[in-house]
Parts: C-alpha cells; structure tokens; sequence
C-alpha cells in the first residue's frame, strides 16, 4: 500500500501542477475522456469542412467570372444594336421631320387652291346670273344697233371678249378643282407616310427601351449573384480563421500541460491506454501531430471518414494493410502498425494536414 501511495504521488502533484498552469491559461483542467480532446477533433472536421465550403465557392465564383466574360460580351453586342437602332431612329426623325415639313407646304398650298377655287366658283357664278338677267344680243341687233363700221367691230370684240372671259373663268375653275384634287392626294400620301414614319420611330424606341431594360436587369442580377458569393465566402473564410485560432489556443494549452506533467513525473512509465499516453507513448509518427490530430484518443469517423488515433481514412486504412473497414475499430497495436507504413520514416508526413500546421514537414 505504501509503495503505491508513493507511486501515486508524484501524479497527484503533477496533476494539480497541470491544473494550475491551465488555470493561469485560462482553461479548467479536465480528466482524461473529457469533451475538451473530442472539441480538437470536431474543430478540425469544422475547420475541413470550411476549406471544402471555400473551395466549393471559389469554384462558383470562377464560374461566376466566366459568366461575367460571357455577359460582357452580350452587352457589346446589345450596344452595337442600341447604336445602330439610334442611327436608324435619327434617319427616321431626320425623314419625319421632311414629311412634316412638306406636308405643312401642301397644306398651305391646298389652302391657297381651295381660296382660288371658290374665288372663280364665284366670279362664273356672277357671270352666270348677270348672262342670265341681261338680254343676249344677238348678230341682227348688234348690226342694226352699230354706228358704223367701227363701232360693229367693237360689239362683236366685245362679245368675243366676253365670250373668252366666261370660258376663261371655266378653264381657271377646272384647272384649280385639279390642282385641289391632286394637292389632296398628295396630302393623302404624305399623311400616310408620316404615320408609318411615326410607327417605325415608336417600334423602335421600344426595342431601345427593351434592351435596355434586359441589360439593366442582367447588370443587377450579376452584382446581387457577386454580392452573395462574397459574402459567402468571407463569412466561410473568417469562420476558418476563428476555428484556427480555437485549434492553435487548445494545441497550445494541451501542449503546456503535456510539458508541466512531463517535468512534475518524468519517469512516470506510459500506459497502453491512448488517452493516458504522452509525448513519449510510444506513437508511431510525432505525438505533436497525433496532439493535433486526434488528441491522443481513438475517435470516431468526423465528416470525411477520418477516425482512430492517428485520423485515417477507410481508403487509405485499407491500402496500407488495415483490417476492419475503419481505423477506429482496430486495436492500437495495428493502427501504430498501420501509421508507421504511412509515415515511412517521415515520407509519408503530408498525408497529415496537421503536420503542415505544427511545422513538421
């Protein structure tokens, strides 16, 4: 009973030394099996998980460039359109306003027709009423009525006269109802075509104001699709970083606690169990590592498959000689077994993310 009392001892003081310095740290010391070593493994599947998310998004955002470039293209093309549907409603605008011009002239000149037309309708139907209401003189009286030769000449002038001016006045007549006519007509044509001219022009205004809407509508939906991803991705970037930082606080406070039970009881022997074992436990690779990975503990697989003392996946569990489809389910012997032929005298570091992070390479 003795002898084991002054066995126990020492690991009492070492015990309560530990508890001491992760006091000053800032962490309660916990026993062996407790949640703080399983919190290592699930920060690190967490901290997996984050890289797997940041990949994932930063192959989204490479898509997402290649849609921008892809956009950027559409939108030359829409702007060559948009430009030459500009040109072509100015030359509409430019013809329009021509149309409006020459239609203003017709309108003023079939004014100025229908004024001369109702001018002769009437100057004829004043000469009408004043032929109808004197007496038609006829040859017989013109020349019994005549004072000499001279004064016959000047009645029958006179009648031939008058005779030209009617027809004359016919002839005006009819020649302005034509000119009236055919300056409708061309009003006709010429307010047809600006109608047309307009339509066009309105056509066309609204396949600009379409464009220009689907270009307006492609450029939010781009920056909203930007907006998310970047957000994403920092969010899942200073998840990573906090999830570091946790990893590197709790390797630092089980690494000091390791060295103060070390220097309390350094010739305190190790025990098979994992939990109980140290830096010098007889691990297969560096126990800084196995610190890192698993905390010295057989866990159970994380979200990618990992499992056991050392963190192997099924994969490469079997390919190295591993029985049972996991890690964890081996006993220690063969994992230290199975971990030596991945280590290979320091070859195989890399297959550990957690020696990159503690510096050993």
């Amino acid at each position: 009973m003795t002898s084991l009392l002054r066995r126990t001892a020492p690991r009492r003081r070492a015990a309560k030394a530990a508890a001491g310095l992760l006091a000053v740290i800032g962490l309660t010391a916990l026993p062996a099996g407790s949640s703080a070593d399983p919190s290592l493994g699930q920060l690190h599947s967490q901290l997996a998980n984050q890289q797997a998310r940041q990949q994932h998004l930063q192959s989204s955002l490479g898509g997402l460039t290649r849609l921008i470039s892809s956009l950027s293209s559409q939108i030359s093309l829409v702007q060559s359109r948009e430009s030459a549907v500009q040109a072509e409603l100015s030359s509409d605008r430019l013809a329009l306003a021509a149309a409006q011009t020459a239609l203003r002239r017709e309108r003023r000149l079939l004014a100025l027709l229908r004024a001369r037309l109702a001018r002769a309708r009437i100057q004829l139907s004043r000469q009408l009423i004043s032929s109808y209401e004197s007496d038609q003189p006829d040859l017989v009286g013109v020349v019994l009525e005549s004072h000499g030769f001279n004064d016959l000449l000047e009645r029958i002038t006179y009648l031939k006269d008058a005779e030209h001016q009617q027809q004359g006045i016919i002839t005006v007549t009819r020649s302005a109802k034509a000119q009236a006519d055919a300056a409708a007509k061309r009003l006709a044509a010429l307010e047809a075509k600006d109608r047309q001219v307009t339509a066009d022009a309105a056509v066309r205004a609204r396949a600009l104001a379409g464009m220009q809407s689907l270009l307006a509508s492609k450029q939010d939906a781009l920056q909203q699709a930007q907006a998310v991803q970047r957000s994403a991705l920092e969010t899942s970037r200073r998840r990573g970083r906090e999830l570091q930082a946790s990893i590197s606080r709790i390797e630092a406070q089980q690494a000091a606690a390791a060295q103060a039970q070390q220097a309390q009881s350094p010739s305190s022997a190790p025990t098979s169990a994992g939990p109980a074992l140290g830096p010098s436990g007889g691990w297969a690779i560096p126990y800084p590592i196995v610190l890192c990975e698993s905390g010295g503990q057989n866990l159970p697989p994380n979200s990618a498959g990992a499992s056991g003392y050392y963190q192997i996946i099924p994969g490469t569990w079997k390919g190295f000689g591993g029985t049972g489809p996991a890690a964890y389910l081996a006993s220690k012997a063969e994992q230290d077994a199975v971990a030596s032929r991945i280590w290979n005298g320091g070859a195989g570091a890399s297959d550990w993310v957690c020696a990159g992070i503690v510096g050993i390479h």
